[in-house]
């Protein structure tokens, strides 16, 4: 009998910043998506281009994504079912996909914390900022972001790479987490992470 062979030894990126992408690969199939896909789809936009300069600056990306009750999945069957549909819902999972070497977690509940190994993944990382982005801005964003700060993060969600149902609640919870948890809350472009 063979000798089995060892896996992989896993290299965690070593990165002060980290861009964490909560629910950005998203069937949005509930009743109220159609309000969210409008803004999605320009938050999706800003986030692409914000991932690029991150990557550039040597940050890591984590992708937190909902598994859609679909917990015999691998993320991939998930990241596939999303780009092929059609319309906008599949142009914004091909606009987003994570590359070969972004990590990847798929989260029960709507914090990217909650019952996940984010945490863990974070101190191998040796992160010390959190740039969140995704949606929705109201729920999983807020909810992410509020648990980032409680456990000592800098904590900075760029207010153009998030979306809401509404323009009201995506103000109210970004107006929660600047006033109220100290995040910055500062668009995309206007300076460095």
């Amino acid at each position: 009998m063979a000798a089995p062979r060892s896996l992989p030894r896993t290299r965690f990126p070593r990165s002060k910043n980290v861009l964490l992408l909560v629910d950005v690969i998203n069937p949005l199939d509930f009743p109220t998506a159609h309000q969210l896909l409008p803004s999605a789809m320009q938050a999706a936009q800003a986030i692409a281009k914000l991932k690029q300069r991150l990557v550039r600056q040597g940050a890591a990306c984590i992708y937190a994504n909902d598994n859609y009750g679909t917990w015999h999945s691998e993320f991939s069957d998930i990241l596939h079912a999303c780009q092929e549909l059609p319309g906008q819902r599949g142009e914004l999972a091909r606009m987003l996909a994570p590359a070969p070497e972004d990590l990847v977690i798929l989260k029960p509940m709507h914090s990217a914390f909650h019952s996940t190994p984010l945490q863990h993944l974070l101190m191998q990382i040796q992160a010390q900022q959190l740039i969140i982005v995704g949606l929705a801005a109201d729920m999983c964003v807020m909810l992410s972001a509020t648990d980032a700060r409680m456990l000592g993060y800098r904590v900075w969600v760029p207010s153009d790479c998030t979306a809401a149902e509404t323009p009201l609640r995506k103000e109210q919870a970004l107006r929660q987490l600047q006033h109220v948890f100290k995040c910055s809350v500062r668009k995309s472009g206007r300076s460095h992470a």
